[in-house]
């Protein structure tokens, strides 16, 4: 099979520090490719997925991000070189599935790495009553489309395991790893540490002016010896912070539509500990691999059970459920229905009821 994937414009592909929706191209690509798959990147051009890759984009435009006027020039490059010769294309972008089937006729599924909102039902709406198929990260993400979305698979993130160390932990401290933002709950995880006298390390994006003033009046002040703020971390740098971690701290308060940090933190053994918001509780098996809790008493309760979660389990977890390998294997089974489906074959589906946030045959 030849796939064609297409990638936002903000950031390459993998990232160099935050990207999560580009680190899971990049993941995606990499494992079709080891399948046996002809996989063509349309990316920007300081992206070094070893695939081959086309670009309009000489760098990623991160500081002029949503910006629909270069999103649009992309999209178009992109559905002009990618329509020529592949089986179907992966699009990545939030315009993307409603261009695209103006300008080719190869099947086109969209993964919706975007919170389902009210900024967003129309488009979603129109991809629906398109050709185009929607794929979504989440069970809990998947029930927050509104009524006239139809999502046609949740595919669950994955990480390729084979990257990540195996860590028991030896740092003594927390770890948070995300944006400095409100929703992502670092004020929280401080006041956890401080509560358990436990040592945190901070690692978070921190670039628009929100970022700073919330890091500015929440966190700064109650920063230590004991509690740091590291800054945003590059890939080693990351996974050498999660696998020397005790716990990994992921007190977010949104619909979060997945969540990397979390089977990434697991993939190095290290147990997370986090409010059952989004598609969490979907990720962290409670008592398992880490702890489910509704408050920050509760989290911080949590923090003096942690040795009770065996590390190993945390890695298996990742390897069963959120491994590289099931995630391409998820994604070539959807192609080929999209592909059969396209030509005509009527294929036997999963749909999701929103309802119950379970598939259902059709």
């Amino acid at each position: 099979m030849k796939i064609g994937i297409i990638a936002p414009p903000w950031v390459p592909v993998p990232p160099l520090a935050y990207g999560g929706t580009e680190l899971v191209i990049d993941t995606l690509a990499r494992g079709l490719a080891v399948a046996g798959h002809e996989v063509e990147l349309f990316a920007t051009g300081d992206s070094t997925c070893p695939v081959p890759t086309k670009f309009l984009l000489d760098e990623a435009e991160g500081e002029r991000i949503a910006n629909s006027c270069i999103e649009i020039k992309h999209l178009i490059a992109g559905y002009t070189e990618l329509s020529k010769d592949v089986d179907i294309i992966h699009d990545h972008t939030l315009l993307g599935p409603v261009y695209g089937p103006s300008v080719t006729d190869k099947p086109i599924v969209t993964t919706n790495h975007f919170p389902y909102s009210a900024d967003t039902h129309l488009i979603w709406e129109a991809v629906t009553k398109g050709p185009g198929k929607i794929i979504s990260i989440s069970n809990h993400h998947a029930s927050l489309a509104s009524e006239e979305t139809v999502v046609d698979k949740v595919i669950h993130h994955g990480v390729d395991t084979s990257r990540f160390p195996d860590g028991a932990g030896e740092g003594g401290y927390l770890a948070f790893l995300g944006r400095m933002v409100t929703q992502k709950g670092v004020h929280t995880a401080v006041e956890v540490a401080r509560k358990t006298g436990m040592p945190l390390k901070i690692a978070a994006k921190m670039r628009e002016p929100r970022e700073i003033e919330y890091f500015e009046t929440h966190i700064k002040p109650y920063l230590t010896s004991e509690i740091e703020y590291l800054g945003e971390l590059g890939p080693k740098d990351k996974l050498e912070l999660l696998s020397g971690a005790k716990a990994l701290l992921n007190p977010i308060r949104w619909h979060e539509p997945f969540g990397m940090v979390m089977i990434e933190s697991m993939a190095c053994g290290t147990p997370v500990i986090v409010f059952p918001q989004g598609a969490a509780p979907e990720i962290v098996t409670d008592g398992l691999t880490g702890f489910v809790v509704n408050s920050e008493d509760e989290m911080a309760e949590a923090v003096g059970k942690i040795d009770q979660i065996n590390r190993r389990a945390c890695k298996f977890e990742v390897e069963t459920r959120f491994s590289m390998k099931r995630m391409v294997q998820d994604h070539v089974d959807f192609y080929e229905q999209a592909i059969a489906e396209a030509n005509g074959s009527v294929v036997e589906t999963d749909k999701i009821d929103l309802a119950t946030n379970k598939s259902i045959k059709l």
